[in-house]
């Protein structure tokens, strides 16, 4: 028999991309199941074969009855911040109670799990879930996701080519992963053996820090890209004046001193041996969206 296996935030792109990687390596579509709450948003991934499943977090029998007769259930972190946490235990409780017999978690590479932590409102949510599964009794593999790559445009901002990077981060270090190569690692461990009760680190194999990224930036356009780090107090003053909204110009502030306090630091890194290639390094990105 052929294992069933659900993904979560089907419609997101962690989500669509793992879909995407799941049938690229010869999974039938018959046997993937894609929870949305909107089908509208998902006529491609019916128009591929992919059974729809309507369901929300918010709702615990919309979930019972998505997650009958799954095998393995991949949980995509959600996106509503406020509420996720309660969301995600919902949707762990729900496994458990549905008999799925194993639950992959996109959760997130930190050092620090105390209220102290420059994130701690994005990271409890994280840690209450990665805490639930392991309580749950059901076979899981945690993945530690360090940032993306993905999310470097939006603290550098849209002009960077021409007026620098000016990020509070100081020289901190981060081992920023491309989001293409974490979706392929959940498709190749939802379709494998072997990852039971695991959790692993997917940091990319180096650390950058912004100076690298702007010297980065330098020598692919062959221009001259500058990095400024002020203080946390001028760059918020300089984005609520540019009429960037609070709660971005907190998030905004919040991740830079995550990065410049070490948080997404990584000595080690299970990226590579899962992904069974190279990962996607800083200049491949960055060439990618600066050199189209």
């Amino acid at each position: 028999m052929s294992t069933k296996i659900l993904v979560t935030g089907a419609t997101g792109n962690f989500g669509r991309l793992t879909i995407d990687f799941l049938l690229n390596k010869g999974i039938a579509a018959a046997d993937i199941s894609a929870l949305v709450r909107d089908e509208a948003k998902a006529s491609d991934l019916a128009a591929k074969g992919i059974n729809l499943k309507i369901g929300d977090y918010d709702n615990y029998d919309s979930l019972l009855a998505a997650f009958q007769g799954i095998d393995k259930l991949l949980l995509v972190s959600g996106t509503d911040l406020v509420n996720r946490g309660k969301q995600q235990l919902n949707a762990v409780k729900a496994a458990k109670e549905a008999g799925v017999k194993h639950i992959l978690y996109t959760s997130f590479e930190r050092k620090n799990e105390t209220e102290t932590s420059p994130i701690a409102f994005l990271a409890q949510s994280h840690i209450d879930t990665d805490n639930a599964i392991k309580a749950s009794g059901i076979n899981y593999t945690i993945f530690r996701n360090n940032l993306y790559l993905d999310v470097l445009p939006m603290f550098l901002g849209e002009k960077v080519l021409e007026q620098g990077i000016f990020f509070p981060a100081g020289e901190g270090l981060a081992a920023y992963v491309f989001r293409n190569d974490l979706a392929e690692v959940a498709a190749n461990v939802l379709i494998s053996a072997g990852h039971e009760n695991k959790e692993y680190n997917m940091n990319n194999v180096a650390n950058y820090s912004m100076k690298n990224i702007a010297d980065t930036l330098s020598e692919i356009t062959n221009s001259t890209v500058s990095y400024t780090s002020p203080s946390a107090e001028v760059y918020s003053d300089v984005l609520i004046k540019a009429g960037v909204p609070g709660e971005y110009v907190g998030m905004f502030v919040a991740f830079a001193e995550a990065i410049k306090q070490g948080e997404f630091q990584a000595e080690s890194s299970d990226l590579e041996k899962l992904l069974g290639r190279k990962p996607a390094t800083l200049a491949d990105f960055l060439k990618e969206l600066y050199l189209k």
